[in-house]
C-alpha cells in the first residue's frame, strides 16, 4: 500500500476484526459494573469496530500531518511518562495540565499499555504501521481528557468517548459512549439532562481539529487555552451543568452509575 510518498506496511498475517455484537454486550455489562476495568473497553471496540480502524488509518495517512508523523514513528508512552521535562514547562501549558491530571488520577501512559496488553494476551502484535497507529490512538486518550475538559468520572468518560468517536469514528467507541450516558441518565435527575452530554461530546469532537494529527511534544508546550482555541475545542457546557446537578443531588464521581434511590438515601443519612 502506498500513500503518495509513503509506503504503508501492513503485515500479511494481520486479520480483520469481526463484528461480534453479543461479545460487545457481555463486556459492556462488565464495564458498567466497574468503569475502571479498562480492559473491557478494548474488547468492546474490537468486537464492534469492523473496518473503522482501516478507514481511520487511511484518512490519517491521506493528510500531510499524518504521513509526517508515520514517518517519524514516535512512541509516546516514554515521552509522556517522563514528567521531568514536562514540569519545566510554564504553568498553564498543556503539558503542565497533563502532568497534574495524570498525577492526580494516579495514571501513567504505560499503565494503559499494560491494560491493552491484557486484552491482547495470546494475540500476535505485528510490528507494522497499523500497530503504530493503534498505539497512538491508545496513548493520546488521557491527553484528550485534558484538552476536551472531560474528567474521569463515568459521565466524563462516556462524554469523552462521544468526542473521540467524532475524531476517530468507530461503532465500539460510540456504543460505549451511548450506553454509558444512557445508564447514568436512567438513574439521574432529569434536570441533569445527561444525554445532552453525549450529543455535545459528538458535536465538540466533530468541530475540533484532529488531535491525533498534532505534534504531541509541540502541543504540550502550548498554553492550554490557546491550544484549545487553535484546535477549535469548545467547552463542555452540558457536561459541567450535569455535574452541578448530580453533585447537588448527592452523586459523586464513583456513584454516577448507581441507582438514584440509593444515592438519595445515602445523602439523607
Amino acid at each position: 500500500m502506498v500513500a503518495q510518498d509513503l509506503e504503508i506496511v501492513v503485515h500479511p498475517d494481520r486479520k480483520r476484526s469481526k463484528f461480534r455484537p453479543l461479545k460487545a454486550w457481555r463486556h459492556m455489562q462488565k464495564l458498567i459494573q466497574n468503569k475502571e476495568d479498562t480492559e473491557q473497553v478494548f474488547h468492546i471496540i474490537e468486537a464492534l469496530n469492523g473496518r473503522s480502524f482501516e478507514k481511520n488509518f487511511a484518512a490519517f495517512v491521506a493528510s500531510p500531518e499524518g504521513r509526517r508523523l508515520l514517518k517519524e514513528r514516535t512512541y509516546l508512552p516514554p515521552i509522556l511518562d517522563d514528567h521531568s521535562w514536562i514540569r519545566k514547562l510554564p504553568e498553564g501549558t498543556v503539558g503542565r495540565a497533563y502532568v497534574e491530571f495524570m498525577e492526580r488520577e494516579g495514571l501513567t501512559a504505560q499503565g494503559l499499555v499494560e491494560e491493552s496488553a491484557k486484552h491482547r494476551a495470546g494475540v500476535p502484535d505485528y510490528d507494522d504501521d497499523y500497530l503504530w497507529f493503534g498505539n497512538r490512538l491508545r496513548d493520546t486518550h488521557d491527553l484528550f481528557h485534558v484538552l476536551s475538559g472531560y474528567n474521569r468520572d463515568a459521565l466524563g468518560e462516556a462524554s469523552l468517548l462521544a468526542f473521540t468517536y467524532s475524531q476517530n469514528p468507530g461503532n465500539g467507541v460510540l456504543f460505549i459512549a451511548f450506553m454509558g450516558c444512557r445508564t447514568i441518565a436512567k438513574n439521574a435527575p432529569k434536570a441533569a439532562r445527561i444525554m445532552d452530554c453525549f450529543w455535545e461530546g459528538k458535536r465538540n469532537g466533530a468541530a475540533a481539529q484532529k488531535i491525533m494529527r498534532q505534534d504531541i511534544v509541540a502541543l504540550m508546550k502550548e498554553p492550554l487555552e490557546e491550544a484549545r482555541a487553535r484546535l477549535g475545542i469548545k467547552p463542555p457546557v452540558a457536561y459541567r451543568h450535569a455535574l452541578q446537578v448530580l453533585t447537588a443531588h448527592g452523586y459523586t464521581a464513583t456513584t454516577q452509575l448507581e441507582d438514584a434511590g440509593k444515592i438519595r438515601e445515602q445523602a439523607a443519612a
